[in-house]
């Protein structure tokens, strides 16, 4: 299962409804969760540009989805945001299939690779022909 980082914010009228009437929202967080297959690890209240935090696992992508928009939809929240985290061990795995990838930015000439193009434009006067870095260098 994935793990998902959310960051929300209260509107004042929630704010203020809460003041009124002080409630423990991480029963409700679990329980929505829970609706979808998915487990509550943690939440937090913060001071900065979001009111809370959560961390919670979700079988899929849509499942979370599902959560957050019915929660974004309650209209408790002026804002919502989910990350999806990624292990390290997937990232490592990302890193991998990363360098079969030839990926060519916008504008860039072909038949240079990128560290090519940053010596030439760091070093112009310094250069005598053509770069070659000796890192994928000819690569499009």
């Amino acid at each position: 299962m994935a793990i998902y980082l959310t960051r929300f914010s209260y509107t004042p009228e929630t704010w203020a409804r809460m003041i009124e009437n002080p409630e423990d929202r991480r029963e409700a967080a679990r329980t929505y969760i829970e609706s979808v297959g998915g487990k509550l690890h943690g939440f937090w209240y913060a001071f900065g540009e979001h009111d809370g935090w959560n961390l919670w696992e979700a079988p899929d992508n849509v499942s979370m989805a599902a959560v957050a928009l019915a929660i974004g939809a309650g209209g408790a929240l002026s804002s919502i945001e989910t990350t999806v985290l990624l292990s390290v061990e997937d990232t490592m795995e990302a890193l991998k299939k990363a360098k079969s990838i030839r990926y060519r930015p916008p504008g860039r000439r072909r038949g240079h690779c990128f560290r090519c193009e940053l010596m030439t434009s760091a070093s112009r006067s310094v250069l005598q022909g053509p770069p070659n870095c000796g890192y994928r260098c000819g690569e499009s």
